[in-house]
């Protein structure tokens, strides 16, 4: 009965004491803290940074240009009373909700600035604006959002293939030039 009066808190885990059904306390920081056996029952989430790799998405730009844009999200739970109540403290519901959030922000970001922009040098700020837009709107549910970052941004298929005859035909015009 004494070693079920208390639990411990890892530092890679925030907890959560529910008496009867109802959040009691929340335990934020690693340590050993006391509950009252049978009626206080415990909660454990992994506070570890954890990583959201979204599937390859298409997104227009300002000129209504198609990109295939891949990204990945860190984030981990910085609230655990708040990641229960508002996500029922499931890392599927985070993950949902975060994905929904970094779709959007990309969809805003990538929508206000042409390829070349995208593809030249915008993308650190890209990715700063995405973290913080999400990351504002993501806090009042209990989760912090460390980094995005953009692993990949393609043209749409269709348009790299017209890119690519045109390389080619300019290639042929120059071959032929010189033949000449």
């Amino acid at each position: 009965m004494g070693s079920s009066a208390f639990y411990i808190v890892d530092e890679r885990e925030k907890a959560i004491v529910f008496q009867f059904g109802e959040i009691v306390a929340s335990s934020e920081e690693a340590g050993l803290y006391f509950k009252v056996p049978i009626i206080n029952n415990v909660k454990f989430f992994d506070a570890r940074i954890q990583t959201m790799d979204a599937a390859p998405q298409l997104y227009l730009t300002r000129e209504k240009k198609n990109l295939v844009v891949d990204s990945f999200v860190k984030w981990r739970v910085r609230n655990a009373r708040d990641y229960y109540t508002k996500l029922g403290g499931l890392s599927s519901n985070a993950r949902n909700r975060l994905s929904q959030r970094v779709n959007d922000a990309l969809r805003r970001e990538f929508g206000n600035r042409t390829v070349q922009q995208v593809i030249s040098g915008d993308r650190v700020e890209i990715m700063t604006n995405v973290r913080t837009n999400i990351d504002d709107e993501i806090r009042s549910l209990g989760i912090e959002v460390i980094d995005v970052r953009l692993k990949r941004v393609d043209l749409d298929p269709d348009i790299s293939e017209r890119v690519y005859q045109r390389m080619e035909a300019e290639r042929s015009r120059v071959a032929k030039d010189l033949r000449a």
